[in-house]
C-alpha cells in the first residue's frame, strides 16, 4: 500500500517525479527551492532564463484543499473518539490484563451520527430539540474517552502504568494521544459553543484532526462558499514561468500579498519588473505608492468602488488595458497547475507534506513551460525561413497608370 507523500508510487506522482528527474538532479533542484523562512522561490533555471525580460509581473491568490472529509462538528466528535479509543485499546493489549479497560462507542457513535443527520434535514423546533438531544450525547461519550485517555497519560508519566508488551508500541501510541487529545478537547469546546450557544466564529476552529493547519477559506464563490484547505499565492512573469509562490496562514485580504510577491521577484532576479498587474482584489492606494517606489515603471492594479474622472481616464490607457488583458491569462496558469498538475486537492500530508505538494505542483508544471519554450525556439528559424519563401513567392503589385 503506497503513502502519499514525495515517494509515492501513484500514477501521477511516478508521472510528475521523471518529468522533474528528466530536467534536473533533484538535489540541486532541491536546493534552488530552499525556503527563504515561508516563502519559497519558484524555479531558478526559469528566472535565470527571464533574466534579459523582467517585463511583467502577475499575482493572483487562490485556495488549495486539503486532503479531508466535509467537516462537521458530529464527524469531527466521531473521528476523536475513533482515534482515542484506538490507541487506548492498542495500549491495553501490551498492558496487564483488566489494567486498561477500553469501551467501544463505534455503534454508539453512529447511531447519535444518524439521529443528528435526520433531524438536521429539517429545521422545525420538535427536530431541533431532537438534534441538541443527540449532540448532548455525542459531546458526552467524546468526553468520557478524553477524560479517560487524560488518566490513562498520567499514569504513563507517573509510572503507574503496568506494561507487560512493547514498550515502544506503548511510546508511540503515547505520542499520538499527547497530539489528538487537546484538538478533541477544542472540538468538543467548538461544539458546545455553536449548537449549544449559537456561536458560530469560534477563534482558532479545528476542521480537521488529522490536517489541522486546514482553515476555513471564504473568496465569495456562489457554487462553493466555504473551502477547506489553505490560500496559496502564485507569482508568474513571462512564458508561463510561476516565479513564485507563498502558502499564506488564515484568510487573509489580498491587499497584503502584492507587496510581499513584488519584494520576492526583487530577490529572485535582482530588479524590479517594469509592469506589475494583478486584480482589484489587491488594489490600494498604498500598494500602488510602494511598488513605485519599488522600481515598477507601471503598476496596473484595477480600482474597487466608483471610480473619480482622473482614475477611470488612467484606467483607460492603452498600456493600462493591455495588462489587465495580460493579467487574465494566469487564470490559465491556475487551470493548468490545479487540473493537469493536481493542486486542485494537496495529498501529502500535515503542513509540510502540504507545502511540498505545492511546490512539486508549480517545479513541475513549470518545467513543462519550459520545455515548450525550447521546442518554440527551435521552431522559430524554420517558421522565419517559410515566411520569407512565403513572401519570394508572393507577386509583385501591378504598377497602376
Amino acid at each position: 500500500m503506497s503513502t502519499q507523500d514525495s515517494t509515492s508510487n501513484l500514477e501521477r506522482d511516478i508521472f510528475c517525479r521523471l518529468t522533474r528527474n528528466r530536467y534536473v538532479g533533484q538535489r540541486a533542484l532541491f536546493a534552488a527551492f530552499e525556503p527563504a523562512e515561508s516563502i519559497r522561490r519558484g524555479d531558478a533555471i526559469g528566472s535565470r532564463w527571464l533574466q534579459s525580460q523582467q517585463h511583467t509581473h502577475y499575482v493572483v491568490a487562490s485556495c488549495v484543499d486539503s486532503n479531508i472529509h466535509y467537516p462537521t462538528d458530529s464527524s469531527l466528535l466521531a473521528d476523536g473518539i475513533r482515534v482515542l479509543s484506538r490507541g487506548l485499546a492498542r495500549i491495553a493489549r501490551e498492558c496487564k490484563s483488566g489494567a486498561v479497560k477500553v469501551v467501544n462507542h463505534a455503534r454508539a457513535v453512529k447511531y447519535r451520527l444518524l439521529e443528528i443527520s435526520r433531524a438536521a434535514k429539517s429545521l422545525t423546533p420538535v427536530n431541533q430539540r431532537r438534534m441538541k438531544k443527540s449532540y448532548q450525547q455525542l459531546v458526552a461519550l467524546a468526553g468520557q474517552v478524553v477524560h479517560q485517555t487524560g488518566k490513562v497519560m498520567k499514569h504513563w508519566h507517573k509510572g503507574k502504568l503496568p506494561v507487560v508488551g512493547s514498550w515502544l508500541s506503548v511510546t508511540t501510541q503515547m505520542a499520538r494521544l499527547a497530539h489528538f487529545l487537546p484538538l478533541v478537547g477544542k472540538v468538543i469546546q467548538q461544539t458546545q459553543q455553536r449548537v449549544f450557544r449559537g456561536n458560530t466564529r469560534v477563534e482558532g476552529k479545528i476542521v480537521s484532526l488529522f490536517e489541522s493547519h486546514s482553515q476555513v477559506i471564504r473568496k465569495g464563490k456562489a457554487h462553493k462558499p466555504n473551502e477547506f484547505g489553505r490560500l496559496v499565492r502564485v507569482d508568474e512573469v513571462e512564458n508561463g514561468i510561476v516565479s513564485g509562490y507563498q502558502v499564506l496562514e488564515g484568510n487573509p485580504d489580498d491587499t497584503g500579498s502584492f507587496l510581499p510577491a513584488l519584494e520576492q521577484h526583487l530577490s529572485c532576479f535582482g530588479r524590479a519588473p517594469e509592469m506589475a498587474t494583478a486584480d482589484r482584489g489587491f488594489f490600494s492606494a498604498r500598494n500602488e505608492r510602494e511598488a513605485e517606489k519599488l522600481g515598477v515603471k507601471k503598476v496596473a492594479i484595477p480600482a474597487r468602488g466608483h471610480l473619480s474622472h482622473k482614475r477611470a481616464q488612467h484606467q483607460k490607457q492603452r498600456w493600462f488595458r493591455r495588462a489587465l488583458r495580460w493579467r487574465a491569462g494566469i487564470e490559465r496558469t491556475m487551470s493548468h497547475l490545479k487540473h493537469p498538475f493536481s493542486m486542485t486537492r494537496a495529498r501529502y500530508k500535515g503542513d509540510r507534506g502540504f507545502q511540498r505538494y505545492v511546490g512539486w505542483s508549480i517545479i513541475t508544471k513549470n518545467l513543462f513551460s519550459i520545455a515548450r519554450w525550447q521546442e518554440l525556439k527551435k521552431l522559430e528559424p524554420a517558421r522565419k525561413n517559410n515566411e520569407q519563401g512565403d513572401a519570394d513567392l508572393r507577386p509583385a503589385p501591378q504598377a497602376t497608370r
